[in-house]
């Protein structure tokens, strides 16, 4: 991507950027994953451990999947989701409607490095593809520490770039020309030119493993996912 055309893409993966994909962006998440994102965040709600009757906060929820994956994983459990996309909230909301959850999960607009919540809020906290979206990572993973309580647990889902491994080649062409091209073709928006940027700058799971102990966080680990690339993290407020 050249330098022109990441100034025609709002920065950070704004709000504004996500509106202009959200009516086709489950769609384009199942065919550019081939299905498997769906197997990830059902592995993100296992390692999430949300109490029967818990609480808990889904950062960059996007149109929903995995807060209301998190609702239906733990009965009783409270979900709220917070994103910075209204178009995206708006396609979640009519997915909460027809799964009859208004009840017990809740979407609102809100930006991950300034969580309107006070501390110790949530028994676990969950963002899955996003946080490679936010500007000032460190913030944010201070923010999702500051409102988990103690014992609560942190999980994040991402996309990463395939540095090793016989398939890695393989997985690094997809993630540099396929997902760009077929993302483009399909939702007709330069957008997804951006995701394979983003996913090329984010840290490796090393680095951003000890990120997140930097925000506060106790028995850090990570697996990684479908020959890297992607990665669950998971940490723990002490």
């Amino acid at each position: 991507m050249t330098s022109t055309e990441l100034a025609t893409v709002p920065a950070g993966g704004s709000g504004a950027m996500f509106d202009a994909i959200a009516a086709r962006y489950d769609l384009l998440n199942r065919i550019l994953s081939m299905g498997i994102d769906a197997r990830w965040r059902r592995m993100a709600v296992r390692l999430a451990q949300v109490p029967p009757n818990g609480r808990a906060l889904d950062v960059a929820t996007g149109t929903g999947d995995l807060a209301l994956a998190l609702a239906a994983a733990s009965p009783g459990a409270s979900v709220v989701g917070l994103d910075p996309s209204r178009g995206m909230l708006a396609v979640g909301e009519k997915k909460v409607r027809a799964r009859g959850l208004e009840g017990r999960v809740s979407l609102t607009e809100g930006d991950a490095r300034t969580l309107p919540y006070p501390d110790g809020s949530f028994d676990a906290v969950t963002i899955a593809f996003g946080i490679r979206n936010v500007p000032d990572r460190p913030r944010a993973l201070r923010e999702m520490a500051r409102v988990l309580k103690p014992g609560g647990r942190l999980v994040v889902l991402e996309l990463s770039e395939p540095r090793r491994g016989i398939l890695g080649p393989l997985a690094r062409f997809h993630v540099h020309h396929v997902v760009p091209r077929v993302g483009a073709l399909l939702s007709g928006a330069r957008e997804y030119r951006y995701l394979q940027a983003s996913i090329a700058a984010f840290p490796d799971p090393d680095t951003f493993a000890s990120m997140i102990r930097d925000a506060g966080l106790v028995d850090v680990s990570y697996v990684s996912l479908t020959f890297g690339v992607a990665a669950i993290h998971v940490g723990v407020r002490a």
